[in-house]
């Protein structure tokens, strides 16, 4: 867990990936500890939110019989449906009422795992005048790793907290770790 908080100003955005129930303990696809970093996550958007920084929240909003699940021929168990409880955030993640929320993977017939991808988060960011992406959640090996490229992709600089990210498997987060520091991420404890 993290001892201290990063630092953030009003060009930092604060980016918590699909802390959801079903990605937690208990869920449809749940993460090994995923639910022991919200209180490490809710100190990153507490300091975030007090330094003038923007903190966003993405999420998996799948309709039924998405492309990704596996009766449909996809990789994943049902998880993340639309209005489902499995969908809705972890219910100790205190996200600020500012919070700008960012739902992914809507349509039926694809899948997305960055918080980017079709969302047009991007522009966003830079319409606020964001420079630097500071990216956490789960799951460290899926959606928080596709988040985190595309961030760099998109140009920003950008910082991984590793203690408040879990993978969906262990035995991915050292060639996770390479892959995001090679593309030019901060790897942040």
């Amino acid at each position: 867990m993290s001892q201290l908080t990063q630092d953030y100003d009003h060009r930092d955005a604060l980016l918590v990936v699909d802390m959801q129930n079903d990605f937690c303990p208990g869920g449809a696809l749940a993460v090994a500890g995923g639910d022991a970093l919200v209180p490490g996550i809710n100190a990153e958007m507490d300091a975030a939110q007090r330094a003038g920084a923007l903190v966003v929240a993405s999420r998996d909003w799948h309709p039924v019989d998405h492309a990704s699940f596996a009766h449909r021929g996809g990789p994943w168990p049902v998880h993340c449906v639309q209005d489902t409880p499995g969908a809705a955030f972890h219910a100790d993640l205190a996200l600020p009422e500012t919070t700008i929320r960012v739902s992914k993977a809507t349509a039926f017939d694809r899948d997305a795992y960055s918080a980017f991808d079709d969302t047009g988060l991007g522009d966003y960011l830079r319409e606020r005048g964001i420079e630097r992406v500071t990216v956490c959640g789960l799951a460290l090996d899926v959606c928080v790793k596709a988040t985190t490229l595309d961030a760099l992709r998109e140009g920003f600089a950008t910082r991984l907290l590793e203690d408040l990210s879990a993978a969906v498997d262990p035995d991915a987060i050292e060639e996770c770790r390479d892959t995001l520091a090679d593309a030019g991420a901060e790897l942040c404890r």
